[in-house]
């Protein structure tokens, strides 16, 4: 069976103040109390009230589309739920047959090298301006300024993978110069193809990066 590939995330900023959705996004790993079976739980994306993820339980794989509500997702018989991105609680229920597990998130070290740096980008289409500093990742976090036509968002953005998701946004990139913000103004969702600027070769970097 074909692995299914990451695509771009589309969290309203509502959900994302209200639940944190993006803590949800990862590869989430544990033993069930049933016996101690190996489970992992992949979710890939996360594009509005529904999620691509992956699950595994003895042995076995199933992908697919799964439903999402509030800080949960719910995958044919199991529910996931996380409070703080790096524990999470999984559930599995058929009648009267119940079990849990406790999963762990992984961390992600691919591509995040290819996140850092500046990104800015122009959409012809929408006449939207967009840019977005990567200055370090350390693990899972990654230090951002957001700049969406002049308003300044600056924190901690949360990595998944080629992903970053920060204030409602995400970016994504799959070759490390070329990139897509998405983000949403009002009702609207909008996405501006960026760029990343190539470094100084005179220039120190000065960036950190911790790949956990």
């Amino acid at each position: 069976m074909t692995a299914i590939s990451a695509s771009t995330n589309i969290i309203s900023p509502a959900n994302e103040r209200v639940y944190h959705q993006s803590n949800l996004l990862g590869d989430w790993k544990g033993k069930s109390t049933q016996g101690d079976q190996p489970i992992e739980f992949k979710v890939i994306n996360i594009r509005g009230d529904q999620a691509q993820v992956e699950y595994t339980h003895n042995g076995h794989t199933e992908r697919g589309f799964a439903s999402v509500d509030g800080a949960t997702i719910t995958f044919g018989n199991v529910t996931i739920g996380t409070k703080n991105g790096t524990s999470a609680a999984l559930e599995f229920s058929v009648g009267t047959a119940k079990w849990a597990a406790v999963l762990s998130k992984q961390s992600s070290t691919a591509d995040q090298n290819q996140l850092v740096g500046s990104w800015s980008g122009l959409s012809r289409q929408n006449g939207q301006v967009a840019s977005f500093n990567v200055t370090s990742v350390d693990g899972l976090n990654a230090q951002v300024k957001l700049t969406i036509n002049g308003v300044v968002h600056q924190g901690t953005g949360t990595v998944y993978k080629n992903t970053i998701m920060f204030a409602g946004a995400t970016i994504s990139t799959n070759d490390g110069s070329n990139g897509n913000i998405v983000f949403q103004t009002g009702h609207k969702t909008y996405s501006v193809p960026v760029t990343k600027a190539k470094p100084s070769s005179s220039s120190s970097s000065s960036s950190v990066n911790k790949l956990a």
